[in-house]
């Protein structure tokens, strides 16, 4: 199987209380005159020291990739996911990253895969997948109709999705480097995603960033990588719908 190493190059209500009884629904003049302005009081200060439950819980994002998410050949802890999310949390955003992806895979294993690798209770999804299509030659329309198909499952979901560009290889042709790449910035422009046009912005080509292979990032190339995406990926968290944080 050639896999991409072989390229060169998302709150509960508040039940208010008064005297250690709940309030009857029966209107305010069910509450004495004089105790009006005590209710309101409380009312208040409920609202006020209420923590924001809609930020109150863990953020769940879900890495889903192929090798350069999954950590080829990087000692645990190494991995984008993990370390993306040590820079999201030195931010202070609560947030999880969990890493589901799978060296060698393809679009359509991801297609797949998708319903099972990305849990109910999810609120974003990092998709970067399309290079191993690539580093096979295939029809850059199977890919985008691939990575469209993804893209429309996680949204009926409601799961929000972040697109990790990739880029060909120049190899191929000028063709098909012009079908290939255009595939992220049309997906992202058509469903209003945000995107990085290139996930290996930066590593690719920097042989102190890669390992051996001269593809793969080495841990120096993932903490390269996190770097520039950061930034994006806490803009993207923080912009999303309240629901959702």
């Amino acid at each position: 199987m050639t896999t991409f190493g072989t390229w060169l190059r998302r709150g509960p209500a508040l039940h208010l209380t008064y005297g250690g009884a709940q309030p009857r629904c029966q209107g305010v003049g069910a509450v004495r005159p004089h105790r009006l302005g005590a209710l309101a009081l409380s009312v208040l200060l409920a609202v006020v020291s209420a923590p924001d439950l809609a930020m109150a819980r863990t953020l769940q994002i879900v890495a889903f990739g192929d090798s350069l998410m999954a950590g080829y050949n990087l000692p645990p802890g190494d991995d984008y996911p993990a370390r993306l999310q040590a820079a999201l949390r030195q931010q202070s955003l609560d947030v999880t990253v969990t890493n589901a992806s799978v060296s060698g895979d393809t679009t359509t294993g991801g297609l797949d895969r998708l319903d099972w690798s990305v849990p109910d209770g999810t609120d974003g999804v990092l998709l970067e997948l399309g290079a191993n299509d690539m580093l096979r030659g295939q029809d850059p329309s199977l890919t985008k109709q691939n990575l469209s198909a993804m893209i429309g499952r996680l949204q009926a979901r409601h799961i929000a999705v972040f697109l990790m560009g990739m880029k060909a290889t120049p190899t191929l042709g000028a063709d098909y480097v012009g079908r290939f790449d255009a595939i992220y910035p049309d997906l992202a422009k058509a469903d209003g995603l945000p995107l990085d046009p290139f996930f290996l912005d930066g590593v690719a080509g920097q042989a102190k960033l890669q390992l051996a292979d001269g593809m793969h990032p080495n841990p120096d190339g993932v903490a390269a990588m996190v770097a520039r995406t950061a930034p994006a990926v806490a803009a993207w968290l923080k912009g999303l719908p309240a629901g959702r944080r």
